[in-house]
């Protein structure tokens, strides 16, 4: 005999918010959202003004999009606001060794 347990609304309310939330992440990821690039948040500096705010964290999740370019050594990631598209800031770095060659 199978055991079932009951899918209660209780239950089912848990089940759709954690739907809506798995949706929402694969949007910002297709989307290019910065917090889904692996982005540290002591980089979520959008301002500049050398401190990070909760604001900061939570445009990353919805205004500000980062993307990857790697020509040989050097890899830069561009970020800017989402859809005017204005450039924050571009972070470049050299990547030496096996990382290098992907």
């Amino acid at each position: 005999m199978l055991l079932r347990g009951k899918l209660t609304p209780r239950r089912r309310l848990l089940l759709a918010i954690l739907a809506v939330l798995l949706l929402a992440i694969g949007l910002a990821a297709w989307a290019g959202m910065a917090a889904t690039r692996g982005i540290e948040t002591a980089d979520m500096d959008w301002n500049g003004d050398g401190n990070v705010t909760r604001t900061e964290i939570l445009q990353s999740f919805y205004a500000v999009t980062a993307v990857r370019v790697r020509e040989g050594n050097r890899e830069c990631t561009t970020f800017r606001w989402g859809r005017a598209g204005d450039v924050i800031r571009v972070d470049c770095q050299t990547v030496f060794g096996e990382a290098a060659s992907e």
